[in-house]
């Protein structure tokens, strides 16, 4: 079989222009602002958190952030507790392996804490409607999840709010 050389003319190449551009045009960033309220309790332990993207119909498609008990040499490692996290753990955290490498990281104090996710990391997400999904848990607290519908493959932004785990979560696609 004889093999032909690809000639591409500039009409080629601006003809071929229109399938490539969408593709850098979804390259963007994605920041998630999360609020950790101020409990007042006699005995207040850090929530651990997991943040990922979840698909319009509830599936995962990446987890993003997920905030836990570490310690140095892994002796009374969190990572038992991390199936507090019910929601995140039945959707694919049981198969991650901890610590991972760009996700996982310590507990965070009260206070305004944000994640953000390079394209690069995001290259595979197809343009659409998504869902961030945040979870806290809390030892001797509760437990709360909020979900905030963002569009991927434009610049926007979006909010949600918990009512005591959580307080505003935040969510910007930028260019």
């Amino acid at each position: 079989m004889r093999k032909l050389p690809l000639v591409l003319t500039a009409a080629g190449l601006a003809a071929a222009a229109p399938a490539v551009a969408p593709t850098a045009a979804w390259a963007a960033d994605l920041t998630v602002s999360v609020e950790l309220p101020r409990i007042s309790s006699a005995s207040y332990h850090r929530p651990y958190v997991a943040v990922w993207i979840e698909k319009p119909d509830q599936s995962t498609a990446q987890t993003l952030a997920v905030w836990y008990q570490q310690t140095r040499n892994n002796e009374g490692d969190g990572k038992d507790w991390l199936k507090d996290l019910r929601t995140w753990w039945r959707k694919g955290g049981r198969a991650m392996t901890m610590p991972a490498d760009g996700v996982s990281g310590p507990t965070k104090a009260p206070g305004r804490h944000s994640v953000t996710v390079p394209a690069a990391r995001l290259r595979n997400l197809p343009a659409g409607q998504y869902n961030i999904v945040v979870e806290a848990a809390r030892e001797l607290g509760g437990r709360e999840v909020v979900r905030v519908p963002f569009r991927w493959g434009a610049a926007n932004t979006a909010a949600g709010t918990g009512s005591t785990e959580l307080g505003a979560v935040r969510v910007a696609v930028t260019r």
